[in-house]
């Protein structure tokens, strides 16, 4: 298996030239990579929560879905063991759509015989990346106030798994259902 390029590759967001279509002929990329992100709602997902604790991007950029997956395992898990599992509420708000491609040039011994240069460019998939535009939202966590903290803390965990500066806001639960 190859290695997994730096993010700064596939950093800049570029025009999704990458139809998926149901019909072959129609689909511009043939085979679509499997999605690492296997869950978007964590925790209660019925909970009724004081706080909102979002994490909004400061520039446009494109997230893997390796990222978004392992940011997501960090915080999780966190939260799981700080709230406990009916505590909070954690919401991965992008999906990875687009489709990154890669052309491979082979160099060294033998590479004339494997490379085709720049004839057929178009690369092969390697993997899914979220289009994020500046000042997007990213994850939210759903807490109530004695676990705030805890939702600050998982929040600068996933700072340090995206690739761009991200800042924390705190809010108040807009859809929080009073019980009269």
């Amino acid at each position: 298996m190859a290695k997994l390029r730096k993010a700064i590759a596939n950093r800049r967001v570029e025009r999704p030239y990458t139809r998926k279509s149901k019909y072959r002929t129609q689909s511009f990329v043939r085979a679509v990579p499997n999605n690492k992100v296997v869950k978007f709602e964590m925790g209660d997902l019925r909970g009724n929560f004081d706080y909102v604790v979002s994490l909004k991007v400061d520039s446009s950029i494109q997230l893997r879905h390796n990222a978004l997956e392992s940011s997501r395992l960090t915080s999780n898990r966190l939260l799981e063991k700080e709230c406990g599992k009916k505590g909070y509420k954690l919401k991965l708000l992008v999906y990875p759509h687009h489709i990154l491609r890669e052309n491979p040039l082979a160099s060294g011994a033998g590479a004339d015989r494997m490379s085709t240069g720049m004839k057929c460019s178009f690369g092969k998939p390697i993997g899914l990346a979220a289009q994020v535009k500046k000042g997007q939202t990213i994850f939210q966590a759903f807490v109530d106030k004695q676990f705030l903290a805890s939702g600050k803390k998982a929040m600068s965990r996933i700072k340090h798994k995206i690739p761009c500066s991200c800042k924390v806001v705190i809010a108040d639960n807009p859809h929080k259902k009073v019980v009269a």
